[in-house]
């Protein structure tokens, strides 16, 4: 029984990864046999041109990503913890509303909260720039990030915060020096994927930055595909190049992750 069900799981994880390999494989084709049939299974005549034009065409686009995502961890952590400080162990009045809010605010379509930036922004004067795009992006990932913080920050034993009371600390010293510390998973649960988030937003980027300097490299790949041709070779290099970061961050951050993800679950 055990044999039959880890061979389904590798069926299963061969099923998922195979749009991966595909991706790959693409990347390293040369136009010409991009539309054989039946296709190469592997890159019978290997090009490393999709990967040139990355190099040539999309560093400025991954860049660019590389700030807003960057922007966004900085702006959700900021606005993120101390609101989560506040609910979970301060009981302001209103918090269960508030909780609530920020429930719902998760449930508000993308290009609902991007056609009204839109205005906002152009009012504003910060239509396609990068700061408009971080605080774009990060009201996707603050109300997340509070629900997830403030769970955590609920479970804290409140012996380490009456410990610190007692020797003289403030509530912002307490938060600084006890909480933020021993929310280090949490923390970098919320960073990870307000960082991701961040880094594959197309609809605010599309709405609120086309026509700006700098743009992140969703736009960057979208900008192969036009209506008489489509650049496959290189859109799948850029994907594969823009995949690398977020891949090498869940592999360093998994086990804050998991760590962080069931913070608050269960209680003594």
């Amino acid at each position: 029984m055990r044999r039959v069900k880890t061979a389904i799981g590798l069926v299963l994880t061969a099923v998922m990864l195979f749009p991966v390999y595909w991706m790959v494989n693409v990347s390293f084709t040369r136009d010409a046999d991009l539309r054989r049939d039946p296709p190469n299974w592997f890159p019978v005549h290997g090009t490393l041109e999709g990967y040139r034009a990355v190099l040539d065409q999309q560093l400025p686009y991954l860049a660019t990503s590389l700030v807003v995502g960057l922007g966004t961890v900085v702006l959700t952590l900021v606005v993120a913890a101390p609101a989560a400080y506040s609910l979970a162990r301060l009981r302001p009045k209103g918090g269960g509303v508030l909780g609530f809010l920020l429930l719902t605010a998760q449930m508000i379509p993308g290009i609902i909260m991007a056609m009204g930036f839109y205005a906002v922004f152009l009012s504003a004067g910060v239509l396609n720039t990068v700061p408009g795009l971080i605080v774009a992006d990060s009201t996707l990932a603050v109300p997340f990030a509070v629900l997830v913080l403030a769970a955590f920050m609920s479970g804290l034993p409140e012996e380490l915060l009456q410990a610190a009371r007692v020797d003289g600390a403030g509530t912002v010293r307490t938060f600084r020096s006890i909480v933020l510390p021993l929310s280090r998973n949490a923390l970098v649960t919320v960073s990870l994927f307000a960082f991701l988030w961040a880094w594959s937003d197309f609809v605010f980027a599309s709405t609120l930055d086309q026509g700006g300097d700098h743009q992140p490299i969703t736009l960057g790949i979208y900008h192969y595909i036009g209506h008489n041709n489509q650049e496959w070779n290189a859109i799948m290099a850029t994907a594969v190049v823009a995949s690398i970061p977020a891949a090498v961050l869940l592999v360093i951050a998994q086990r804050y992750v998991a760590a962080g993800v069931t913070a608050g679950a269960v209680k003594d």
